[in-house]
């Protein structure tokens, strides 16, 4: 089958960036010949490495930019013919929309971030990919067909991302707790500042790690510094890859407010860390709902505190959470991923063409 994936960009902090990227490199694998059309980044080398073509469209939000951007995408799918288009972002799945309609070819959306308003605009596929079932469950109560809507849970072991990477644990101070993600309010890191805190105060021997960066950065630096718990909070910054700090951690903790389907979690999980996430959007499927990993209410850093405390003050805990992380891992794959995306082209594909794609 040709595909062919269009996003805004494959800058390396977007999450949806690395599901999109981890999925097309996992179809070439499945023997597909694959395309990215976007505005270009980080991740271009990786796929050119693994046999994808890549084609830049400019999906700059200005008229313009966004008329230029249809025509050249237009040209693009008369001259590589695809089987079917999968947008992953808005702009995406808008500039895609009319080109797939008059071409004939199916378009299927795959929602990333369901609690955006604009995320009602990927119901325009032929088919919508919900990356968890609390985002299948929300875009069904928008509209979208539950015919038109399948649930591909999000899955990253085995990704070409992650080959040749390093296995060897970042040094970290023992007893160690790490967060990894992107510095904005969504993620609730003041949560778990002030959950850190408390712990703190009854074992000072406790470090936290913030992997990742943001536009809150500096408000995170200046909350921080208010603290008690100051000099144990180390902020990593951006890395190229966090794995080495999940290798190293003794608790992963994922405070979020809203987290559709975290890749994080996956990759936390791979490194068999005790994982503690908050009971929200696809984090409790993610976490098995509880067995992988302990869920916590969001928005208590109380509840947080708590918990991290228990497994702290006992290091058999956490070693019995670190082997729990384990439960069902093997369906956290990408290969999983890829051959239920697979499912979801054949079941939007014409029958004429399905024969063909199959054979």
């Amino acid at each position: 089958m040709r595909i062919l994936h269009i996003l805004n960009h494959t800058q390396r902090l977007n999450g949806h960036v690395h599901a999109a990227v981890d999925l097309a490199c996992a179809q070439v694998a499945l023997g597909h010949q694959v395309c990215v059309a976007s505005g270009g980044g980080d991740f271009d080398g990786l796929l050119r490495d693994n046999g994808i073509e890549t084609v830049v469209v400019d999906h700059s939000r200005k008229l313009p930019s966004l008329a230029k951007a249809l025509m050249d995408l237009r040209r693009h799918v008369r001259e590589y013919e695809p089987d079917v288009v999968h947008a992953h972002m808005m702009t995406s799945a808008v500039l895609a929309f009319p080109i797939s309609k008059l071409a004939g070819i199916p378009l299927i959306t795959t929602v990333h971030n369901e609690f955006e308003k604009s995320a009602i605009l990927m119901g325009l596929g032929t088919r919508v990919i919900a990356v968890s079932d609390v985002v299948g469950a929300s875009m069904r109560k928008r509209g979208v067909a539950a015919s038109r809507l399948n649930v591909v849970l999000n899955g990253t072991i085995g990704s070409s991302r992650s080959q040749g990477r390093l296995t060897e644990p970042a040094a970290l101070q023992s007893p160690s707790i790490v967060f990894v993600g992107g510095l904005h309010p969504r993620k609730g890191l003041p949560d778990l500042f002030q959950a850190f805190d408390t712990v703190y105060r009854s074992l000072p021997a406790a470090r936290l790690y913030i992997v990742g960066d943001g536009p809150f950065r500096q408000a995170y630096d200046e909350m921080v510094s208010s603290l008690g718990c100051a000099d144990a909070v180390t902020f990593v910054g951006a890395v190229k890859d966090p794995y080495p700090y999940m290798l190293a951690a003794d608790i992963f903790v994922l405070p979020s407010h809203a987290d559709p389907a975290p890749l994080v979690l996956s990759e936390a999980r791979e490194a068999r860390c005790a994982v503690i996430g908050t009971a929200v959007d696809g984090i409790p499927q993610l976490l098995e709902y509880g067995e992988a990993g302990i869920l916590v209410p969001p928005r208590d850093p109380a509840a947080l505190a708590e918990t991290l405390s228990h497994l702290l003050e006992s290091p058999e805990r956490i070693a019995t959470w670190k082997a729990n992380s384990q439960v069902r891992i093997d369906h956290l794959t990408i290969d999983r991923v890829a051959r239920e995306t697979m499912q979801v082209y054949l079941a939007a594909t014409p029958k004429s063409k399905k024969l063909v794609a199959i054979a």
